[in-house]
């Protein structure tokens, strides 16, 4: 792709490059030709961009959206973004960026502010000090023939990012003074509470039309942390919030300041908490907008988590993942979850048994268990009319696997067992007698799409649909795909 084409490229105002790198992106995106172009889509390149290329790009004054995909060495914001006065759109998910300039603040349309930094080093990680010595003392082999364009890039790129964020783990960003003065955002992912300064964090509050906020807190003073609570009491609009106290290295931080919320924002409706609480916040049952809660290594105690969660009106997803409880029983009492209609339950280590009273969980559609031992079982499902299926996923282990297959069978609503490998990997103890439905796997082997097939073949036939067998039921589970497994990695 070139400007050198013959194409009237004034006249272009939406421009997406797929797949691969043209000559020369700096030259395919021609300032002085393009000058009226609105929409910036690169989001799906397979190449690499660069520093230079997005210098180029900046200059594109009449830029409305500019998204930048997952392949970038980018490590800084330009001082001319500030000239794209029209720019209401920056997304740019995987970014070398530590820290926003202070020109950001004079994108007074700007709605949405994207800009997530990579959080680990491949070339200059102090936890490999060696290695990052050698590179350092290896660096001016990098503008050598010997070294790729794009392996230069991507070195020079780390060797920034991690100076200028003083080889800061957190995966945000450090945010400027003058924040607040950008009162039509919506969006704003993710702020490195840690590195950015107390008064732009108050400004947070500012942001009276935010609707989704992720900030990451590790390391953070508990000042710093009880002034941006103050500040997210004060976003009336906000709709998600997501609040991440842990380092890529595996340090588990504290959310223990979010007590200091006494009126949390009314219309939240998604929440993702990743960090020791111990005690479920009070302010958590204030929520009744909330259809999804997302908890990670939370260490939650029983007792009132159940009963505040179980609370909820309008809840219709919860996540509980790595240690988010650490109770041996999840009891869904009667009454409780009234709009529930997913629970994925994720290395819990001290968790035994699942158990669903009569009148809980009405409208229940999905139970997804991964990574946890179940010495008592999953009990009740006779109990949730609106059950579809169970996937058993990777390094489950679950009690009464037989008589649970049999109350799958025997269910009105038909639910789906799934298993991702062989029965008795994930059978704790023998199969009861007289259990009516027999599910037989063979080791599943991906394809080259990531695919797993798994037969199952009851005994008791499910009802025929026109055209179809009832003799054996093929399922085909991608284990990439986050609907069927939603391990999120946090």
């Amino acid at each position: 792709m070139s400007c050198k084409t013959g194409l009237d490229w004034s006249i272009i105002r939406s421009l997406a490059i797929f797949g691969d790198r043209p000559k020369s992106l700096a030259h395919a995106v021609c300032p002085d030709q393009l000058r009226m172009l609105r929409v910036l889509d690169l989001e799906d390149v397979t190449f690499l961009i660069t520093q230079k290329d997005f210098d180029r790009i900046a200059l594109l004054c009449h830029l409305k959206y500019l998204s930048i995909g997952y392949s970038s060495s980018i490590y800084s914001l330009p001082r001319s973004i500030g000239k794209l006065q029209g720019l209401q759109t920056l997304n740019m998910p995987s970014t070398y960026i530590a820290a926003l300039p202070s020109e950001i603040s004079k994108l007074q349309c700007l709605h949405t502010l994207r800009c997530i930094r990579k959080f680990d080093y491949d070339n200059f990680s102090l936890n490999h000090p060696m290695k990052c010595i050698t590179n350092t003392i290896c660096l001016p082999k990098v503008f050598t023939p010997l070294v790729s364009r794009d392996d230069r890039a991507i070195q020079i790129a780390e060797l920034h990012m991690a100076t200028k964020s003083c080889w800061s783990e957190s995966f945000g960003v450090k945010v400027p003074k003058g924040i607040g003065k950008l009162r039509d955002l919506q969006v704003l992912e993710y702020v490195d509470i840690r590195r950015t300064s107390s008064r732009a964090i108050k400004e947070l509050g500012q942001l009276s039309k935010l609707r989704k906020l992720g900030v990451m807190t590790n390391g953070s003073t508990k000042e710093k942390c009880k002034i941006l609570y103050a500040a997210i009491e004060k976003l009336s609009s906000l709709q998600s919030l997501y609040v991440n106290a842990v380092l890529f290295s595996g340090i588990i931080g504290t959310l223990e300041c979010l007590d200091s919320i006494s009126s949390p924002p009314p219309l939240l409706r998604t929440l993702r908490l990743n960090g020791s609480l111990e005690e479920m916040p009070n302010w958590i049952e204030q929520l009744t907008h909330l259809k999804k809660f997302y908890l990670w290594r939370s260490k939650l105690k029983e007792g009132k988590t159940m009963l505040i969660l179980g609370a909820l009106p309008n809840l219709m997803v919860l996540y509980l993942y790595r240690n988010a409880y650490l109770g041996e029983k999840l009891v869904f009492k009667t009454g409780a979850f009234p709009n529930l209609r997913t629970l994925c339950i994720y290395e819990l280590d001290q968790l035994r048994e699942i158990r669903f009273e009569d009148g809980s969980s009405p409208l229940l559609e999905k139970i997804e268990i991964g990574k946890c031992r179940l010495e008592s079982g999953i009990i009740g499902i006779i109990h949730l009319p609106k059950l579809k299926e169970i996937p058993i996923t990777y390094g489950s282990k679950v009690a009464g696997l037989g008589q649970l297959e049999g109350e799958v069978n025997t269910h009105p609503n038909r639910p789906v067992l799934l298993m991702y490998s062989d029965r008795r990997y994930h059978d704790l103890g023998a199969e009861a007698e007289g259990s009516s439905i027999e599910v037989q796997t063979a080791d599943p082997v991906p394809d080259a799409e990531g695919s797993v097939t798994v037969a199952v073949e009851a005994t008791d036939p499910l009802p025929e649909q026109e055209g179809e067998s009832s003799q054996s039921q093929v399922i085909t589970l991608t284990t990439n795909d986050r609907s069927v497994t939603p391990y999120m990695a946090a």
